[in-house]
């Protein structure tokens, strides 16, 4: 459960009736890894934790159980927990506390998940949704003021990680069924934390990707969002060790807030500084494309990158030709805390945690996710093509 996400303001709280980034700001410590800690990458993050890296990285070779046309319901290493305790005739109250809706990622999987809600509309008589709006005070705010309101089962992102934790422990305190997806809390109370592969799955496959494409001597510019959240410092704990292992020359890491404007006056800035910037690794894919905009615009080469599954990276590639590798972190996993929710309340087992597949779009693999179809801040991975309202719901 512990350590392992991120749209236009929609409504605070969201109650659909159904008939019939404040941060935890860490302090550098050195690695536990004995990865070499040089000027290019710094001292490792105090989130790393090599047994969680070591399961993480074998899980990427891993099988995962379940139907194969629906990733969001499959398992990788299950291990089942007993829910009986919490059975209950339906249907259900399920209540949501997000951590935000502030970037493309986050919109559509919060769409995904509400049509999930409306497919089990059979079984959840209320979905109750509240934004956070990224601010830690208000999510445990929203939490408490959930725990009154008659959840049958209570679904949680956080915001940020450590400052999120207690919050979460009161909720299980109260006895109702928690499940935390997405990014994690330093607490084993949840009934399952639902996420896939994870952080370090998605840092190593960039960070590999570009050890091996950009040349002996070539520069890597890292670009990270923010401090203090599990999943993002956990891409970065990986990128580093690859990258110290691979003794790549990391000319800067930089937070762009996740913002494309800012993302692009960073990357010019290096260029200004350096020359050439042979390769981009990336923590999130969302400003993929300012930043290969910032390479157009200096008339530079454009550098091996690592992106996302939002299409407009994908569109890019694809007609540019870039040198890229998309490691994902799936918006289908929306999905799956609606459905082990009704697993949960109907006595079925779990598994906890619950590793959804982590799916990496290569240049073989590219042509089947680009979607002319769908808007360019779509996510291909949204495993949503079969609910209601695709794909209007969507655009």
């Amino acid at each position: 459960m512990r350590r392992p996400g991120i749209a236009v303001a929609l409504a605070s709280v969201t109650t659909l009736v159904l008939a019939g980034c404040a941060t935890d700001t860490p302090t550098p410590t050195p690695s536990q890894s004995g990865a070499t800690a040089d000027a290019g990458t710094g001292a490792q993050s105090k989130f790393f934790v090599q047994a969680d890296y070591d399961r993480e990285i074998a899980l990427l070779g891993a099988t995962a159980t379940g139907p194969a046309d629906r990733p969001w319901e499959q398992v990788l290493d299950p291990r089942p927990v007993d829910t009986a305790k919490y059975k209950k005739p339906g249907p259900y109250k399920i209540c949501f506390s997000n951590a935000a809706l502030n970037n493309p990622w986050r919109q559509v999987g919060y769409k995904t998940m509400q049509a999930e809600v409306e497919a089990q509309k059979a079984l959840i008589k209320e979905f109750v949704h509240v934004d956070a709006e990224g601010k830690d005070p208000k999510q445990i705010t929203d939490i408490n003021d959930l725990l009154g309101k008659g959840c049958d089962a209570l679904i949680v992102s956080p915001n940020t990680t450590a400052t999120l934790t207690p919050a979460v422990e009161t909720a299980c305190a109260k006895g109702v069924p928690v499940i935390v997806f997405d990014r994690g809390v330093d607490t084993d109370c949840p009934v399952t934390f639902i996420n896939p592969i994870g952080g370090y799955g998605f840092g190593h496959v960039g960070a590999e990707f570009l050890s091996q494409k950009v040349p002996s001597g070539g520069k890597i510019l890292a670009l990270r969002i923010l401090p203090g959240v599990d999943v993002l410092e956990t891409r970065w704990s990986a990128a580093k060790v690859q990258f110290d292992k691979a003794k790549v020359n990391v000319v800067g890491v930089e937070f762009t807030d996740g913002d494309p404007a800012k993302t692009k006056t960073i990357v010019t800035n290096y260029l200004q500084r350096h020359g050439t910037i042979d390769g981009i690794w990336m923590d999130a894919g969302a400003t993929a494309v300012a930043a290969v905009e910032a390479f157009q615009d200096a008339g530079k080469p454009l550098p091996a990158i690592n992106g996302e599954d939002q299409l407009d990276f994908l569109k890019l590639w694809k007609d540019k030709q870039l040198t890229a590798v998309a490691p994902t972190y799936p918006t289908y996993q929306w999905r799956t805390p609606v459905l082990a929710a009704l697993r949960i309340l109907r006595g079925e087992p779990v598994s906890s945690p619950w590793k959804l597949p982590q799916p990496t779009i290569t240049q073989d693999n590219l042509d089947q996710y680009v979607d002319d179809a769908m808007p360019p801040l779509h996510y291909a991975m949204c495993g949503c093509t079969d609910l209601p309202g695709y794909p209007q719901r969507w655009k």
